[in-house]
């Protein structure tokens, strides 16, 4: 079941006036950092997506709740790779995955908008949900302060292994933060997953983007 009321709020358009004249490119600010965007229209996950732009706002909103400074951080489905900068210029350990085919877009934005920063240098890396979890991530070797996920439930068939994903990285103490734009009966049908296994609380709803944003952890035996 669900928890806590959520607080009402709008996607900011934190979008700046365009430098470049380039279709694929997309100006953000978030923390104080002009963030350049190289969106693809040959994946969907190399696009930006309403559920990112409302966690990266939420985020940079909320610090004091959220405190990402030396926090180990994984975002899953990372796509443009917006969201894991955000996090880094918040000062995090990121690792930003997602399948092999975005990950060239999403390794020249991470870099291109972190180079020249002082922070942690984020590490960009394949994970395909629900497979090689246990080779590629060893839970003796990894563990995760922070999981980000923001639009990854849509109309697509991997919504079992994105579930096994989640379950497998939110162990005692890891904070899943997820974003997504409510469109299907699917898509509700995936939350009531996840509050079946997970203490679940919509902690904002952004209701002109449909877009929810909700807090999962580990419940204590």
């Amino acid at each position: 079941s669900l928890t806590g009321s959520p607080v009402t709020l709008k996607i900011l358009q934190n979008w700046v006036p365009r430098v470049s004249h380039y279709f694929d490119k997309e100006h953000y600010t978030y923390v104080g950092h002009q963030i350049v965007i190289q969106e693809s229209i040959e994946h969907f996950g190399a696009v930006v997506w309403p559920g990112a732009l409302a966690l990266s706002q939420y985020l940079e909103s909320n610090q004091e709740q959220f405190n990402l400074k030396d926090k180990k951080v994984l975002e899953i489905g990372a796509g443009t790779g917006l969201l894991s900068i955000v996090a880094c210029i918040l000062g995090a350990h990121v690792t930003a995955t997602d399948l092999p085919e975005v990950l060239e877009n999403l390794s020249y934005n991470i870099s291109r908008n972190t180079q020249n920063l002082n922070m942690h240098k984020p590490e960009v890396r394949k994970l395909v949900w629900g497979e090689g979890l246990n080779e590629d991530f060893p839970l003796s070797t990894y563990h995760y302060d922070f999981i980000l996920a923001t639009d990854v439930v849509y109309h697509h068939a991997a919504l079992d292994p994105l579930l096994e994903t989640m379950v497998y990285f939110c162990k005692p103490g890891t904070v899943l933060l997820w974003a997504n734009k409510f469109r299907f009966s699917t898509d509700y049908e995936f939350l009531e997953k996840v509050c079946n296994i997970f203490n679940t609380t919509i902690l904002a709803e952004f209701p002109e983007s449909n877009v929810k944003l909700l807090k999962a952890t580990v419940r204590e035996n």
